[in-house]
């Protein structure tokens, strides 16, 4: 009975915005200019932030798979951190660090006159900075599966760092890669808290679907309900596509 009351914990708030969602709207609001723009950026961003995540990750993963020690627990510890920190805190660390008179952006401004805040910038940033983690646990996760007689093959037959890393380890990884990918992309897609704090919600620059769900849950609710039901759809459809690589293993 305990675990029906859990699952219907979960089932029930989907079940209300189906049923509440109004269908008969449903194509209009779709059509709408400003759900079509906050469209449009959402997926410019999260494809934007996932080939960050790809960068940056796949080496961090990797230098994570062949460290030992404490060193690889404080770096673990740090990398994993922005799955578990409030993404609102997250936007204010990025604000703090990146902004104009930030760590970094202090002197990027300083210098060069730039400035990331409450921009299409800051907006990749930030769903970079919450959605790579997920990157970088399935690839790590994958080169720590692998069998590294591969690898000392190649360099038996005289193959270097980055052609054993390019023809060897990075086609074995495919699976994990794609995978990770996947999950920081939907991940990417549906940041808000990091977002909104750091971006902002300017229509056109910085105003994601999740922004624009939020913005519009108070003066357009059926817009809102329409938005909300693409992200529960994409969510749904990343469940049933990785069910068995990633659902399955865990």
């Amino acid at each position: 009975m305990l675990a029906g009351l859990g699952l219907l914990f979960f089932l029930l708030p989907l079940a209300g915005l189906i049923v509440r969602a109004p269908w008969d709207q449903a194509l209009a609001g779709l059509t709408a200019p400003e759900t079509a723009t906050a469209l449009e950026l959402s997926l410019f961003s999260s494809v934007a932030a996932t080939a960050a995540a790809l960068v940056l990750g796949i080496p961090l993963a990797l230098v994570l798979s062949r460290t030992t020690g404490n060193l690889r627990s404080v770096m673990r510890a740090l990398t994993a951190l922005p799955m578990v920190l409030p993404p609102v805190v997250g936007g204010v660390a990025l604000l703090l660090a990146f902004g104009r008179r930030g760590l970094v952006g202090s002197l990027l401004y300083q210098l060069f006159g730039i400035q990331i805040p409450f921009s299409t910038t800051a907006a990749v940033m930030a769903e970079t900075f919450v959605a790579m983690p997920f990157l970088v646990i399935a690839v790590e996760a994958g080169l720590r599966s692998l069998d590294p007689r591969y690898e000392e093959a190649a360099r038996a037959l005289g193959a270097g760092g980055w052609m054993v890393f390019l023809r060897v380890t990075l086609p074995l990884l495919r699976p994990a890669v794609f995978s990770g990918a996947v999950l920081c992309w939907a991940r990417a897609l549906g940041e808000f808290g990091a977002t909104i704090t750091f971006a902002g919600n300017f229509p056109g620059r910085t105003q994601t679907v999740p922004v624009a769900v939020y913005v519009a849950l108070e003066t357009r609710p059926e817009s809102a309900i329409v938005l909300s039901l693409i992200l529960l759809a994409v969510s749904v459809a990343i469940l049933a596509g990785m069910r068995d690589r990633w659902l399955g293993a865990l």
